[in-house]
């Protein structure tokens, strides 16, 4: 569990999470590593392993698309929800990650790296409201986009239907889906490695020296953050879908 929160400051007025920063940014890189190996030796004959690998997640994104709305529609935002599943899906991982630094920032405190890389495991970015929130809003940002988009001036006539006393209902149903989708993602994130912290506090005569309870919980761990991804990915396509939709 990460008690102490790391702080950057630009200026008086800006202040961010530098331990959730630095971990999406490793994140990032991890994601473009993915990528950029599956692509380097792009082939129509026999593909690679990795190849092989990113084809299926693009096949996979697609049929999920394809089974929520008309295909036409959802191929501008193809490469986003792509995206979106790797992004979601590595930084849940990352949490369960041991830290691999070996103390190297031990004595530095520049931008407290040595605060932000300490501890026995790495953070989940996921694991920090901020960053679902961010994620949720961009969300949100493209079902509205999309919306204007497809159906113009109309899509905004949908919160009156079917009569403007439903007005504040949609409002709250529009409020309610990043809430949603921020919170979830973030409370089972958290909760994870707040588990995976407390089981390693357990005095080490109880199960294998506390092994055997680990890896059980670290095997629920990773079912739990890929099922997440999923549900985020899957939450996101129904949204546009809503709003694309001639019905």
């Amino acid at each position: 569990m990460h008690e102490e929160t790391v702080l950057w400051h630009l200026g008086n007025n800006m202040t961010f999470h530098g331990k959730t920063l630095v971990m999406t940014w490793l994140v990032m890189v991890v994601v473009l590593v993915f990528v950029l190996s599956g692509v380097r030796n792009l082939t129509s004959g026999k593909p690679g392993k990795m190849q092989n690998i990113l084809e299926w997640m693009v096949d996979f994104v697609r049929k999920l698309v394809s089974d929520t709305m008309d295909l036409e529609k959802a191929r501008p935002i193809l490469g986003y929800l792509i995206t979106l599943i790797l992004f979601v899906f590595v930084s849940n991982m990352f949490g369960l990650l041991p830290n691999l630094t070996l103390n190297l920032f031990h004595n530095v405190e520049f931008a407290q790296l040595n605060k932000i890389f300490e501890g026995a495991s790495w953070m989940s970015p996921t694991a920090d409201i901020n960053t679902t929130a961010a994620l949720a809003l961009l969300t949100m940002i493209l079902v509205v986009g999309m919306g204007i988009k497809h159906q113009g001036g109309h899509y905004f006539k949908h919160f009156l239907e079917p009569n403007p006393v439903f007005l504040l209902i949609h409002l709250i149903d529009m409020i309610s889906k990043p809430l949603t989708l921020a919170f979830r993602l973030f409370g089972n994130i958290f909760a994870g490695e707040v588990m995976i912290s407390v089981i390693l506090m357990i005095p080490g005569i109880w199960v294998m020296t506390g092994i055997l309870p680990d890896a059980i919980w670290l095997a629920f761990s990773v079912f739990i953050g890929s099922i997440q991804s999923y549900v985020f990915t899957v939450l996101t396509t129904a949204y546009v879908a809503q709003a694309v939709g001639d019905e």
